[in-house]
């Protein structure tokens, strides 16, 4: 996105522009702004040092997890034209793979609870990567020959297909090649232990005590945590980057923006689709894995499609095809559509005295025609999660109208690693300057 066309850039005293073009600025400057906002929130609430760090720390695991989903629906909509809004399921086979794998074998776990193949950690890990990638080429297949929309739909249905295989009672347990394997059916099953958490409650103790006087111990392991997502982030936001300034990645913008023009040039659009939506996938399945099954306990209603609509808000709020805004969009997401609406209520419950009751909207309205406007906080403070919606709907037609490719959207970025339009400009300057003599 150029300078001119940044509606932020637009604002900032010329002194400051030339900062604001980097990307980790702009990162940092929206990261920073946003915990502000809790930390003054914070103090209002009377949070000490440990609340502090726990609500930054929840802000950030979240902040995290957006960002990587937001990522992969960057790789397969704003560079490849990819319409996915499966992504939910494939996160669901990456942590139940893994879950599966983790199990202690039959014989070997305690008595009432569901087996498994007793891999190791690291190797299950690997295998729920692997599933996910592939249950993204078999999704593939079929969907070669749809485009947007249609695509959108097979995706979705995939997702919830996979939702419901995972509550069925016939997979609840079942046998398969002599191993007794089982994905809980409906009442979900337990996963795998945190690795962060297992360290130190063991050999990492003495850290915790350390620090036990100061701030609660089980911070100590949760913000190691969400720093190790962090690095994984990090991780993930390079190999996007490489995949999409390397020639495969220039090949999937052509696709994106003509794709009749880039098969007309020899390529198989085809296998390229299916590579990136794999590649996409396999990330998702790790996704789930760090989030969901760090957790404790997965259960298939925690992979509805409100979770993919969130993902794909915070892509929006950022702009597809900008990577930078992608992860924007989910801080700005989280900090404010999903977490804000939280600390909202706290606010006013803490500093405005309400009394009554309005069970309904009907009530409530009945209660503002009388003057008592209360009625309506009462019933709003009661309604977080449909707050929640109602926000973001007034954002996205906020955007539309206003900016309808996101905050920092790259939709037309060059398929070309040669930037032939800047070259043209920088001639008709040349031209321009010189009077057109050679």
């Amino acid at each position: 996105m150029s300078v001119q066309d940044d509606p932020i850039a637009n604002r900032l005293p010329d002194s400051l522009v030339g900062y604001w073009e980097s990307d980790l600025v702009k990162i940092g400057a929206t990261l920073a702004a946003v915990y502000l906002l809790y930390l003054i929130a914070g103090l209002l609430l009377g949070y000490g040092l440990s609340g502090q760090l726990n609500s930054l720390r929840r802000l950030t695991f979240l902040i995290v997890l957006y960002s990587i989903g937001a990522l992969v629906v960057n790789l397969h909509w704003g560079y490849s034209g990819l319409f996915n809004i499966g992504v939910v399921g494939f996160m669901a086979v990456g942590v139940y793979t893994t879950t599966i794998l983790t199990r202690p074998v039959a014989g070997q776990n305690p008595t009432g609870t569901l087996s498994g193949l007793g891999l190791s950690l690291p190797v299950a890990i690997v295998g729920g990567v692997l599933a996910a990638a592939l249950v993204g080429y078999i999704a593939a297949l079929p969907s070669l020959r749809l485009r947007d929309d249609y695509f959108a739909i097979v995706t979705l249905a995939f997702a919830e297909i996979i939702r419901i295989a995972v509550k069925a009672s016939e997979l609840q347990e079942f046998t398969i090649f002599g191993a007794t394997i089982g994905t809980g059916g409906g009442r979900g099953i337990r996963t795998y232990p945190n690795p962060i958490n297992q360290f130190f409650e063991g050999t990492g103790a003495p850290i915790v005590d350390a620090v036990s006087s100061t701030i609660d111990g089980p911070l100590v392991s949760g913000w190691t945590f969400v720093l190790t997502l962090t690095l994984v982030l990090v991780c993930v936001l390079w190999l996007i980057i490489r995949i999409v300034e390397s020639p495969f990645g220039r090949v999937l913008k052509g696709i994106r923006d003509d794709e009749e023009a880039t098969t007309a040039l020899g390529k198989n659009t085809g296998s390229l689709k299916i590579r990136s939506f794999m590649i996409g996938c396999g990330i998702l399945g790790f996704l789930g894995i760090i989030w969901q099954g760090s957790q404790g306990y997965i259960s298939p209603g925690l992979f509805v499609p409100q979770l993919t609509f969130f993902i794909w808000i915070a892509v929006i709020i950022g702009g597809a095809g900008s990577n930078t805004g992608s992860i924007i969009g989910s801080i700005l997401f989280v900090g404010t559509i999903y977490l804000g609406p939280g600390y909202v209520r706290r606010l006013i419950e803490k500093f405005i005295s309400l009394s009554g009751q309005a069970t309904n909207f009907p009530d409530a309205l009945g209660m503002l025609a009388g003057g008592d406007v209360s009625g309506i906080l009462l019933y709003t403070l009661d309604q977080t999660s449909a707050l929640r919606v109602i926000l973001t709907g007034i954002l996205l037609i906020w955007l539309l109208k206003r900016r309808p490719d996101g905050l920092f959207g790259n939709r037309r970025e060059m398929a070309s690693s040669i930037d032939i339009e800047s070259r043209v400009r920088d001639r008709q300057s040349s031209d321009a300057t010189d009077g057109g003599r050679e």
